[in-house]
């Protein structure tokens, strides 16, 4: 097969649009990629080869998934939108190692998943251009699963990359930072651009790495209550880190008890929320919580 017989191209796709006389639905976020030298450059970040095992979010008429399907081991596609499914089966009916699954990957159990399609001495990594209107709780919804997927590689709006890989002290850094980087390793590794999709997105894109780790960046006594504190933290990012403390535990700690932990914890009640480091939340959370 010839580059100009892939999917990612703009005469193939348009091709593939018109023969099943398919119609882009906004509700679901459908920009599809007609450039393979991208979708290489991706699969190469992500580090995939022929040992790799590889979830899809999103497939669409397969761009990506073929991509995959040439570089890696196996490849497990869950598509939400039942039109495309036909479509999948067609483009993709010359490889035999892809499995696509007309499936909300909200509601999937990914360990059941990985054990079912995947040897056990396999590295399964996830690769995805996401849908932009739910790609945080994508994201959210795998790390939280805890599986033994290594690595998440995903495509999506450049201000959300940078806001998920972003450091203290930056406009980008907030909750989002810390709840990602708690459990991985995050880099923006490149950008795209508008052009290379179909229809083309109002906004630029980039590709997001997160490796994750063996175990999370910090302790904390109580995971939801940590991250609880941290939201209420950057609540109003132009108040002081004691203010927005004073508002969130209105009815249960006194200024004088807020002042308190913040001494024993070493943390300055005057900085911003955006200044403070994923220790520093964690050891803040862990004074207040283990009182």
């Amino acid at each position: 097969m010839t580059k100009n017989d892939y999917i990612a191209t703009p005469k193939r796709t348009k091709e593939i649009l018109q023969t099943y006389d398919f119609s882009f639905k906004k509700s679901l976020g459908q920009n599809f990629i007609i450039d393979s030298n991208i979708l290489r450059k991706i699969i190469e970040y992500a580090h995939i080869d022929k040992t790799s095992g590889v979830i899809e979010i999103g497939p669409g008429i397969g761009s990506l998934t073929e991509q995959l399907a040439i570089s890696a081991k196996n490849v497990v596609a869950f598509e939400i939108d039942q039109r495309l499914i036909p479509i999948l089966e067609d483009t993709l009916s010359a490889y035999d190692n892809i499995e696509v699954i007309n499936q909300d990957i909200l509601q999937v159990n990914l360990t059941e998943i990985i054990e079912k399609h995947f040897s056990p001495d396999q590295a399964v990594h996830i690769v995805a251009n996401l849908p932009y209107y739910i790609t945080t709780p994508i994201l959210m919804g795998v790390l939280q699963q805890r599986t033994s997927i290594e690595s998440m590689n995903v495509m999506l709006q450049k201000e959300v990359a940078e806001r998920m890989a972003a450091k203290p002290n930056t406009k980008a850094y907030g909750s989002l930072s810390i709840a990602v980087q708690y459990y991985t390793e995050a880099s923006i590794v490149m950008d795209v651009p508008k052009t290379v999709f179909i229809p083309q997105p109002n906004v630029i894109s980039s590709v997001l790495r997160l490796v994750r780790r063996d175990q999370p960046l910090v302790h904390v006594h109580d995971e939801d209550q940590f991250f609880a504190l941290v939201q209420a933290s950057f609540k109003h990012r132009r108040k002081t880190l004691r203010n927005n403390l004073q508002t969130y535990f209105k009815g249960t700690l006194d200024k004088a008890q807020i002042d308190a932990f913040l001494r024993k914890a070493d943390i300055d009640g005057t900085r911003r929320g955006e200044s403070l480091t994923i220790e520093e939340f964690a050891r803040l959370a862990n004074t207040i919580y283990s009182a």
